[in-house]
């Protein structure tokens, strides 16, 4: 029943109850002395609608585009039948209570816009405007991912704080976070192979981005079983080598299947190879000079140093110092010459890496003298066995922490032959894309340090060298192979 009906029923029923002293004191509208019906004129007169009042409309501000869902609280809301932004009416208009009112903002230019509510008591405006904003996404990184989905995207962009879901092929991502106004993070959905629109919504409206997320096939090779397609954040630490990894379309992690041995994925690309000092120890000329290298080939690391066992699943007999420990079979294989590795090569259809494929993925992204990201030799312990710290002995692989690759034991406990022939002015004239080292030689490179030197050694580019049929117990091998 309107109020005002309510009020006049009580009024009449007032001026009929009381006496007439009484009425004359409570209905006498025109102060007349009479209760009659002008006084009922007088009240019919005012008859009809409350005007409604606006108290707060919220979000005050939205983006450009339209889509933000607003809530505008007041009184007198009821008979609401339009509200208009800027002049425009807002779609999917929502009387959820007589104080409550929801609407979708249509498309304005930037800058403030007036907020009308239309009632069956006429045209309402809020004190205060609505805001367009430029809300926007300049960046969606990366851009590409497995089909399988898992890929984490950093969205990066203006007014994002609002941000409350992200579909991605018109399929919700995971793990949505607005980490700030111009940043989001997700994880993708699985989704068909192609170029899919990512759509980014919140109570600001929602963002499309056309295309703006490509599925990609992943490429397991033909020799390999699939472990996990997509570098995983927690491993591959180095943001550039996941993208990396993840626009090279091959699966990040396999294991080789003759042979069981995990294997990683270092994507292409470009560093600076060559000296890089320590807080105790400089460069040996042969570091020099420093150079830029450009690999254009993706390829597969053993992910850990050769073991014992799994040299002697392929080859007869184990030349190994450091057998008969609990933990031998998991040890790096040594003993082994240059000369002899190449027979287990042959046996599993593996290559040994060349030195600027070895250095590349020691460094994974890093610039100082160890893969930790650390200059200082006292942080080397962290990351390999050495003189210090090995009690004078190999460790089962893996012990230690690994790079940013997810590559472990590239620093310490064997050194790693690697295909090149040795010459130590070679830097000086190798070249900057591909290089395989001299084309001859007596001596070839070894990487890494081991358990019995120092951390001058450990030094991601210290170059050692060794005639290929040298054998000694600190000395190992890791192997890479061709996707």
């Amino acid at each position: 029943m309107p109020p005002k009906l309510q009020t006049t029923i009580a009024l009449l029923t007032l001026a009929f109850a009381l006496p007439a002293s009484a009425q004359s004191c409570r209905s006498d509208l025109n102060g007349d002395g009479l209760v009659n019906g002008a006084d009922l004129g007088i009240m019919l007169a005012d008859w009809g609608y409350c005007a409604a009042t606006i108290t707060s409309v919220s979000p005050a501000q939205g983006g450009a585009q339209g889509g933000t869902v607003i809530s505008i609280t007041g009184t007198g809301l009821s008979t609401t039948t339009s509200v208009k932004i800027g002049g425009v009416a807002c779609t999917n208009v929502t009387v959820l209570t007589p104080t409550l009112v929801r609407a979708t903002t249509p498309p304005g230019p930037l800058g403030e816009a007036s907020v009308a509510v239309t009632t069956n008591a006429g045209t309402t405006l809020a004190s205060t405007p609505f805001t367009y904003v430029l809300q926007q996404v300049s960046s969606i990184v990366p851009n590409t991912g497995s089909y399988t989905g898992g890929t984490a995207i950093t969205i990066t962009g203006a007014y994002l704080a609002a941000t409350t879901g992200v579909t991605i092929g018109g399929v919700p991502a995971t793990n949505v976070v607005a980490v700030s106004a111009t940043q989001v993070t997700a994880v993708t959905p699985a989704g068909s192979v192609g170029a899919v629109d990512v759509v980014i919504t919140g109570t600001k409206g929602a963002v499309t981005v056309a295309g703006g997320f490509t599925y990609q096939p992943i490429i397991v090779p033909t020799w390999a079983t699939l472990v996990e397609a997509m570098p995983d954040p927690a491993v591959v630490t180095d943001a550039t080598l996941r993208a990396a990894i993840t626009a090279s379309g091959l699966a990040w992690r396999v294991r080789d299947t003759a042979t069981q041995m995990e294997m990683l994925c270092v994507p292409a690309g470009t560093f600076v190879m060559g000296c890089t000092p320590s807080t105790l120890s400089g460069c040996r000329g042969d570091e020099n000079p420093t150079h830029s290298v450009t690999l254009t080939q993706t390829f597969y690391l053993g992910r850990y140093e050769v073991t014992q066992s799994q040299w002697v699943a392929k080859m007869p007999t184990n030349p190994s110092n450091f057998q008969g420990q609990p933990d031998s079979a998991s040890r790096p294989v040594e003993q082994v010459t240059w000369d002899t590795i190449q027979d287990y090569l042959s046996a599993t259809g593996m290559r040994l890496p060349s030195e600027a494929e070895w250095e590349y993925a020691c460094r994974a992204g890093t610039t100082t003298a160890f893969n930790n990201g650390s200059s200082d030799d006292a942080t080397v312990g962290t990351i390999a066995w050495y003189s210090s710290n090995s009690g004078g002995q190999t460790h089962a692989v893996g012990s230690k922490a690994a790079n940013s690759l997810g590559l472990y034991d590239m620093s310490g406990n064997v050194f790693e032959w690697v295909n090149d022939w040795y010459d130590g002015s070679y830097y000086s004239v190798s070249p900057s894309t591909n290089p395989l080292g001299p084309v001859s030689g007596s001596l070839r490179v070894l990487r890494g340090g081991s358990w019995n030197y120092d951390t001058s050694y450990v030094r991601l580019s210290f170059r050692g060298y060794l005639t290929p049929g040298y054998t000694y117990d600190h000395i190992g091998f890791r192997v890479a192979r061709n996707p």
